[in-house]
């Protein structure tokens, strides 16, 4: 007769999920799902030259040289890039990426949701088994006041006891400075009966990241270098006045300039040019 605890864990076993197969990094690019455990690699990545990224030069230039140096197996820093909505966060470090591949390195990018930050332990297990470097990203990433993911971010800057992959660089875009809402943040310091150290954990985790590099609002000049730089790069001939008169008019319709509201705008220019854009 079998013995009940053997059926338990046999039963145990057959509704545990199968254990992730070993990866294969073919692929320049992977999106890391949950539910099951598995790297998926992307075909195509959706990205822009990073010729065409106007008016982030400084973060362009620290950025590219931080994952150089990265790439080539030297010391680097975890990069927190923060700031205004549409000023190419992402839009830049998929830039900087492909710019660090075509200089030749084989430098793969993974892209990691915040809602998954729980299973970053599982995750980095796999790339630290990996022959490859990786660029771990993770866009728009915020905590709300009861938030416990900021915690599994850690394992990602901190490491724990194994330390972070040396072959693992963070990556995250964020429209908030400190990772958490401002009236978040006063409401604790508020309440808390030491205010200090009601919020010290949480506002400390972006002082985990080496880099931060800012972005702000554009301005008018740059915002129309941005238009007339996807008009040269998809061959897109209108006359000065004429874009320049349509471009203002389309971001008082908006309310703002940005990255995101230039390309937008020349989104609907190329198809009223009958313009089909290029890959």
């Amino acid at each position: 007769m079998t013995d009940p605890l053997d059926r338990i864990a046999a039963a145990l076993e057959r509704l545990a999920p199968a254990p992730m197969p070993a990866p294969d990094f073919a692929a320049e690019a992977f999106v890391w799902h949950t539910g099951p455990d598995r790297l998926e690699p992307v075909a195509r990545v959706s990205r822009v030259d990073i010729g065409l990224l106007v008016g982030v030069n400084r973060a362009r230039d620290t950025l590219l040289e931080n994952t150089r140096h990265f790439a080539a197996g030297l010391p680097a820093n975890n990069a927190l890039l923060w700031g205004a909505r549409g000023m190419g966060k992402s839009s830049l470090v998929k830039a900087v990426h492909a710019a660090v591949r075509a200089e030749g390195h084989d430098l793969k990018i993974v892209e990691l949701s915040r809602e998954d930050l729980p299973s970053v332990q599982r995750l980095l297990a796999h790339l630290r088994a990996a022959p490859h470097r990786f660029l771990l990203f993770c866009d728009d990433l915020s905590f709300s006041h009861d938030d416990q993911h900021y915690k599994s971010l850690k394992a990602v800057l901190d490491g724990g006891i194994e330390g972070r992959p040396e072959n693992v660089l963070f990556y995250a875009t964020s429209n908030r400075r400190h990772l958490m809402p401002r009236d978040m943040i006063e409401n604790e310091r508020s309440t808390a009966i030491n205010p200090s150290e009601a919020v010290e954990e949480k506002v400390s985790l972006s002082d985990r990241f080496g880099l931060w590099l800012g972005f702000h609002p554009c301005g008018q000049d740059d915002y129309l270098d941005m238009i007339r730089g996807y008009c040269a790069a998809h061959g897109v001939n209108v006359p000065e006045e004429r874009l320049h008169a349509e471009a203002i008019e389309w971001q008082a319709t908006r309310g703002g300039r940005s990255g995101r509201v230039a390309w937008q705008f020349f989104c609907d220019l190329a198809a009223r040019e009958g313009v089909r854009l290029r890959a």
